[in-house]
C-alpha cells in the first residue's frame, strides 16, 4: 500500500490558504480517480483506491498542521508500513510558485507539519514539495502561509494540481523524474527560456561577431593574426628602375647578350 498524505489545516477558514496546498493536491487526486468516499479514521479523513495495480490510501490529517505526524504515523502502524511507503505533499517556501520537487528524506526546513512527520514516521519518506514562494521577510511568513492564494496564482495552481492527478500512476510507480517533467510542462516549463540574454554589440553580425576592421563601442579594432602579418611582411618590395642601384642590379641579374 502507498499512503499519500496531504498536509494542511482543517476548517473552511483555512481551505484556500497557501499552507493547505497539500490538502488541495489530495482533493484533486480524489476527484480525478475512483476512490471511496471520504471517511474518518486515524484522526484524519481517508479514502482508498487502486492506482497502477497498487492500493493507495489518501489521508488528510485533521489534527492541524503541527500534529500531522500523529495521524499519518497511526495509519502507518495500523497497516504495518514503512516510511518508504509514504508520500507527503506540502507547501515549500523555498521554491518559487509553480515549481515542484520530490525527494526522499532530508530536513524539515522549519515546516512544522514535516517536523511532526519526522518524529512519528521517521525521515525516509518521499516528500513532494510544491512551491508557494517566500514573502521576502521572515516576519511575514506566518501571515503569508496562512493567507489565501491570490487570483493570479490560479494560472499555475490549477494546472499543476490537475497534472498531478492525471499522472498519479507515475507517483505510485515511483517514476519521480517523469512526474516532475509532467508538472513542469503543465505550468509552462519555460524557466531557461525566460532568462535574459546579453545584448549583441551594435553592428554585430548574426553570430554576434563584429565585422572585420569595424570598431565596437569602446573597443579597439581587432589586430591581425601573426600569420597575416608575416605574409604581409614577406611580400617583396618594389625594385628601383632608375639610378645607380638600378644599373648595378641590371648588370647582376640582367640577361646576357649572345
Amino acid at each position: 500500500m502507498l499512503v499519500i498524505a496531504g498536509l494542511g489545516n482543517p476548517g473552511r477558514q483555512y481551505a484556500g490558504n497557501r499552507h493547505n496546498i497539500g490538502f488541495m493536491a489530495v482533493d484533486a487526486i480524489h476527484r480525478r480517480h475512483s476512490f471511496s468516499p471520504w471517511s474518518k479514521k486515524f484522526k484524519a479523513e481517508i479514502s482508498e483506491g487502486e492506482i497502477a495495480g497498487e492500493k493507495v490510501l489518501l489521508i488528510k490529517p485533521q489534527t492541524y498542521m503541527n500534529l500531522s505526524g500523529e495521524s499519518v504515523g497511526e495509519a502507518m502502524r495500523f497497516y504495518k508500513l514503512q516510511a518508504s511507503d509514504i508520500v507527503a505533499i506540502y507547501d515549500e517556501l523555498d521554491l518559487s510558485p509553480a515549481k515542484a520537487r520530490i525527494k526522499v528524506g532530508g530536513g524539515h526546513g522549519g515546516h512544522n507539519g514535516v517536523k511532526s512527520l519526522d518524529a512519528h514516521c521517521g525521515k525516509d519518506y518521499r516528500r513532494l514539495r510544491l512551491g508557494i514562494g517566500h514573502p521576502g521577510n521572515k516576519d511575514l511568513v506566518h501571515n503569508y502561509v496562512l493567507g489565501d492564494f491570490a487570483k493570479v496564482d490560479q494560472t499555475w495552481l490549477e494546472p499543476m494540481l490537475d497534472a498531478l492527478a492525471d499522472n498519479l500512476d507515475m507517483l505510485v510507480r515511483r517514476e519521480d523524474l517523469q512526474l516532475m517533467n509532467k508538472l513542469a510542462l503543465a505550468v509552462g516549463g519555460k524557466e531557461d527560456e525566460d532568462k535574459p540574454k546579453p545584448a549583441k554589440p551594435s553592428g554585430a553580425n548574426a553570430a554576434g561577431q563584429q565585422p572585420a576592421g569595424q570598431k565596437s563601442d569602446g573597443q579597439k579594432p581587432a589586430g591581425k593574426s601573426h600569420i597575416h602579418q608575416a605574409r604581409n611582411s614577406a611580400q617583396p618590395k618594389k625594385l628601383p628602375t632608375t639610378g645607380p642601384m638600378a644599373e648595378m642590379l641590371k648588370k647582376m641579374f640582367g640577361k646576357k647578350e649572345d
